[in-house]
């Protein structure tokens, strides 16, 4: 079993920049993929990257390729994604979610565990 909390939303200007944490319990975490969605009102969820077990393996999204970045800190159980050059399509609530596999997907079925999310908010 594995539990998410996600931290670090919040309202920031056009081109400016947020890092998110997705902290972890459980034992499995560290061998865990972690990947990253977002729900914008009124829209489906997206996939916006994952991270291999080991977190030598990435893959975003085109529409933030260049732009964020996840890393992640088995020894202190979290992952993070760095975002920069936030645009205002980028409103969203973020979640993170964890799958028991090495590597991570873009098919928001493929994780078993999520967070409860967290809101981001860019102003134009």
């Amino acid at each position: 079993q594995v539990q998410l909390v996600e931290s670090g939303g919040g309202l920031v200007q056009a081109g400016g920049s947020l890092r998110l944490s997705c902290a972890a319990s459980g034992r499995t975490f560290s061998s865990s993929a972690v990947g990253w969605f977002r729900q914008a009102p009124g829209k489906e969820r997206e996939f916006v990257g994952t991270i291999s077990w080991s977190g030598e393996t990435t893959d975003y999204a085109d529409s933030v390729k260049g732009r964020f970045t996840i890393s992640r800190d088995n020894a202190k159980n979290t992952v993070y994604l760095q975002m920069n050059s936030l645009k205002p399509e980028d409103t969203a609530v973020y979640y993170c979610a964890a799958a028991p596999v090495a590597y991570g997907s873009s098919w928001y079925g493929n994780y078993d565990y999520w967070g409860r999310g967290t809101q981001v908010t860019v102003s134009s």
